[in-house]
């Protein structure tokens, strides 16, 4: 039994992550939008081009330098292990680093596991090399995706402003946002996507998707028509047509399927 608030899995997000969950297998998922890399089953590591690495997260937040950065990889990339060394050398706290990169793995398996008709592949023995630092059950991955997709469409359910530019819109007099939100309209030059902002600004990229999706339901940016033509949905049939339009209650039903109409 799920625990309170949690959000069931009915239908697995990829069917051959669960698979490989249960063979306890090692090597690397392979989706059209990400890698996601595992070690007995369970899921070590995570990239995806939309969502930017433990590297930006760490140096353009300021947490490291970027030559600490670089001397990790170049010192410790060869034997998966500059997490490792990340800490080891000082760079970091233990704690630190499990935050980080939980966050990382988090924001890139949203995104490789995001909806593909393209190919899933596998490739077993494969190592990520940045190393293992807090393996996640692949269930915990998935069910996280479900979590994120519902919030996403729960604050404003409008995925065209997901992958669009940016623009900023006026506030009404009064509105406010938060200093987050403030540094985010700041980065908006009406060009780059929520992926660009967040790689600009050193950000996980499924919260700055959450951000531009609040900003969106609250005006404060613009919201593109999806190209998708839609067709329009078949009339509705009249509500119970042989009742005389003298009775009020039939009056007052006819005015609020009227106005259904006119929202749909």
């Amino acid at each position: 039994m799920s625990a309170p608030g949690a959000t069931a899995v009915a239908t697995p997000v990829s069917p051959m992550l669960v698979r490989l969950a249960a063979e306890k297998a090692t090597g690397a998922l392979l989706r059209d939008h990400g890698t996601l890399y595992l070690v007995d089953g369970r899921v070590v590591h995570a990239e995806s081009p939309a969502a930017p690495g433990v590297d930006v997260l760490l140096t353009t937040g300021g947490r490291l330098p970027r030559e600490g950065w670089d001397e990790a990889v170049d010192r410790a990339g060869a034997h998966r292990a500059v997490g490792r060394f990340l800490v080891d050398s000082g760079r970091l706290h233990d704690g630190e680093l499990e935050i980080c990169h939980l966050g990382a793995v988090f924001d890139a398996a949203f995104f490789a596991l995001s909806p593909t008709s393209g190919p899933t592949r596998f490739r077993y023995g494969v190592g990520h090399w940045f190393g293992t630092v807090r393996p996640v059950s692949a269930e915990a991955v998935e069910r996280e995706t479900v979590r994120r997709r519902e919030l996403l469409d729960a604050v404003w359910p409008y995925a065209a402003v997901d992958a669009s530019p940016v623009v900023p819109r006026r506030a009404a007099p009064g509105q406010t946002v938060g200093a987050r939100q403030r540094a985010l309209l700041a980065a908006a030059d009406g060009r780059r996507t929520p992926a660009e902002l967040a790689l600009a600004l050193g950000r996980p990229a499924f919260h700055t998707l959450l951000d531009v999706r609040r900003l969106a339901a609250a005006g404060l940016v613009e919201t593109p028509l999806d190209p998708t033509p839609v067709p329009p949905p078949p009339p509705l049939p009249a509500l119970l047509p042989a009742l005389p339009v003298a009775d009020p209650d039939i009056a007052l039903l006819r005015r609020l399927r009227d106005a259904l109409e006119a929202h749909l």
